[in-house]
């Protein structure tokens, strides 16, 4: 087997465990480990992403035994750390919502006081620009009004749903990686409709 399908096989195993996941933390009435599994699918995400967007395949195949082998991965010709930073920005490109999801799961992984989210809603410590963007995201993906009251009470219905769209996109490229394709921007405007 080579590099490339292990890497891919080790993306889809962390997917399917984290679909199981998801609807067992879910129907308990776990939110905020949800939002910590659904972080987790949003790193594999952006690693695809960022794969796909290496033209040069001696740098992608790099990477792709980093990641197999269980290193962090490098900047090309460098010994420097890639950073979560640069690989987000490039999906925040792409898709508008990457950023503020991939932020907001951060402070579900990171002990913050958005674990206290039964007392103090974390929607209320967000900017006026991310509420927008939150509203606007549930909107046009998922349905949800965008006069209703934003809270994380009230979102936590859509979490499985915005897990399955990731998750399905992420399907998408890991079958574009496969096919040793590269970044196609047209692509991607599609998959946001």
């Amino acid at each position: 087997m080579n590099i490339l399908d292990i890497f891919c096989r080790q993306v889809r195993a962390r997917s399917d465990e984290s679909k199981k996941a998801i609807k067992l933390l879910h129907d308990h009435g776990m939110p905020g480990q949800v939002v910590s599994i659904l972080r987790q699918e949003l790193d594999s995400f952006v690693r695809v992403i960022y794969l796909l967007s290496i033209k040069d395949r001696t740098y992608r195949n790099q990477l792709l035994q980093q990641s197999v082998d269980g290193n962090k991965w490098t900047a090309k010709d460098s010994k420097r750390r890639l950073t979560d930073r640069e690989m987000v920005d490039l999906a925040q490109n792409l898709h508008g919502w990457t950023e503020n999801t991939y932020r907001f799961g951060c402070a579900f992984i990171h002990l913050s006081r958005f674990h206290d989210y039964q007392d103090r809603d974390p929607i209320d410590t967000l900017s006026e620009k991310d509420n927008e963007e939150i509203r606007e995201a549930l909107s046009y993906y998922h349905g949800r009004s965008r006069e209703e009251l934003l809270s994380f009470r009230n979102i936590t219905f859509y979490l499985p749903n915005i897990f399955n769209k990731v998750s399905s996109n992420l399907e998408h490229y890991v079958q574009q990686l496969e096919n040793n394709q590269d970044l196609n921007e047209d692509d991607y405007k599609k998959r946001r409709e």
